[in-house]
Order: structure tokens, then C-alpha cells, then sequence
């Protein structure tokens, strides 16, 4: 059963806020078509390596734009892949039916639970990372409610108890401060978190220029949507071009977008957050909003 669906009050409209937008008949593009796009791109990509940033080469004349070592963008640019062509799954382990508008899959589990959607994602890939560099004060985030419970005080023992639309915290375990406790207190946060919680907790990026791997461009709602920038290039001149990941709902595989608008790039994408409005592969942004951690 679906965790977030079976808490009334203010769980219904946590559920509401965090849940994505289905990709049904989106884009106007039949599997056939798509493929065939796809396979047309001028980008290189290196099946056989396994992360982000060797996988994928910029088009011709862009480079990779370089991310400090202990940065989240270059926490994501290097993370693990799963082997070439591998499949979106469901957190049931079921194959979702839209396999053709990604173009990799990130290697990290997506729980046993219909929790880790849309925005889940950003919150896990961002907490992992966090969690890797030892920044464990930092680890920390808003239920929709706007209540914060940090990962310091779960390890002690902290727990949220939820009553209509009243949030409140007791100890009540001991210390605990193992990975699958941590997976546990993620799991809450999936559970109660969602695109208003994390658009609260983000600051807008305001130009081009400053745009960087860990970005998201996010629509905060019910529902609402969200994806991560997962790698960005650059060609003499400064113009950028970028990668985009996310996670959906159902809760699935975190994998990369490809670009089935403009074939020739694919996966890249060209963006600008002056755009009225950006469309990714299973979703259209409107208006566009991109933020930073």
C-alpha cells in the first residue's frame, strides 16, 4: 500500500503536493518515432563506461564545464550508472511502459515503497551526498507542512507523530546512526516531503551563467514536477548545454532524460530560464523555475 495515502488531513494534501504529473500521450511522439530520433544524435555516447560524465560526451565544440571535487554537481556527474540500456523500474520491480525517453539509469535502489517520487529524488540523490562527505548537521528537510526534522535528531531517537493537521516530535528509540536507519529516516521525509517543501528549501537561480549540475528546475504544486541537472557543457563563448534527470511517480528508477525535441543533441538539452515555458521529455515546465541548494 502507498504509504502517503493513508494518513487523512494534512496528509492528503501533502500527497497532492508531492505527487508528479503522469507522462501519458506526452510528448506527441509514438515509440517508433522517438527511437529513431534518438538514434540520430550527433552525441557520443560510451556504452561500456559507468558514470555520468563518461558516458556521455558533449556535442561537438561544448566540453564538459568543470565541478569542484566535493561538490554536489560533481557528486552527481560521478555517480554509478547501470549497464547500458537497462530499464526503468517501478519500486515493485515492475518495468514501467514508457522505456524510450531515457537514455540512462542511475545505480541506486529505489526502496520497496511507492515513496521515492519526483521530488524524493532530489531529496535522496541530495542527502546521499551529504551523507558521503560526512555533513551529517546539513542533512535536513521540510515536511509540506513546513515542520523540519533533521537526520541528527532521528539518529537520537526523534520520531514524528502526525494527528489531522498537527505534527509533533518525541523521542522515543534509542541511538542509531546506521545506513538503513538513515534509509529509514529518508523514507519519512518521502512520505511527508513533496515540490512545495523543496522549493521552500532552494533559492532561485537567476541566470544562465550560474546554472551547474545539482540545479533543479521544478514546478512546485498538486501536482507538481521536478528534475535535477545532471551534467552541463560548454562550448568558447559560454553557452551552455545540460543533462536532466528525475525520478516519477509511480516511484521508479532515477535515470536520465533524452531530448526527443531536438535530435541532434540528444540527451542534452539547450535551456534558458528566461524560456516561458521548458519542455523535457515527460513534462512541460510552466512557468520556468530553476533553484540551487
Amino acid at each position: 500500500m502507498n504509504m502517503k495515502k493513508i494518513i487523512p488531513g494534512m496528509m492528503m494534501m501533502i500527497i497532492i503536493a508531492s505527487g508528479c504529473t503522469q507522462d501519458k500521450n506526452f510528448p506527441n511522439l509514438t515509440p517508433h518515432e522517438t527511437k529513431n530520433q534518438v538514434r540520430e544524435t550527433s552525441v557520443e555516447i560510451h556504452k561500456d563506461k559507468n558514470t555520468v560524465r563518461e558516458r556521455f560526451s558533449p556535442p561537438k565544440d561544448y566540453y564538459w564545464q568543470e565541478e569542484k571535487p566535493d561538490s554536489f554537481g560533481y557528486f552527481i556527474e560521478h555517480f554509478t550508472l547501470k549497464p547500458y540500456g537497462s530499464q526503468i523500474l517501478r519500486y515493485d520491480g515492475i518495468p514501467i511502459s514508457t522505456q524510450y525517453l531515457h537514455e540512462a539509469v542511475f545505480d541506486i535502489d529505489t526502496g520497496d515503497k511507492d515513496l521515492q517520487q519526483c521530488a524524493d529524488t532530489v531529496i535522496r540523490m541530495r542527502a546521499e551526498y551529504l551523507y558521503k562527505i560526512k555533513r551529517a548537521n546539513d542533512i535536513a528537510f521540510h515536511f509540506t507542512s513546513g515542520d523540519l526534522l533533521s537526520w541528527n535528531d532521528y539518529q537520537n531517537g526523534t520520531r514524528a507523530f502526525v494527528n489531522g493537521n498537527a505534527v509533533s516530535f518525541r523521542k522515543t528509540a534509542g541511538f542509531d546512526s546506521s545506513y538503513q536507519n538513515f534509509r529509514n529516516y529518508l523514507d519519512l521525509i518521502f512520505n511527508y516531503a513533496g515540490t512545495i517543501s523543496l522549493n521552500e528549501e532552494t533559492k532561485p537561480v537567476i541566470k544562465n551563467a550560474d546554472l551547474k549540475s545539482g540545479d533543479i528546475l521544478i514546478t512546485p504544486g498538486s501536482p507538481g514536477h521536478v528534475v535535477f541537472i545532471a551534467g552541463v557543457s560548454k562550448n568558447k563563448d559560454g553557452k551552455k548545454l545540460f543533462l536532466l534527470a528525475e525520478g516519477f511517480t509511480p516511484a521508479q528508477s532515477v535515470h536520465i532524460l533524452s531530448n526527443p525535441f531536438c535530435k541532434n543533441i540528444s540527451p542534452w538539452y539547450d535551456l534558458d530560464i528566461h524560456a516561458p515555458e521548458i519542455k523535457t521529455a515527460r513534462y512541460i515546465f510552466k512557468p520556468t523555475n530553476f533553484r540551487s541548494f
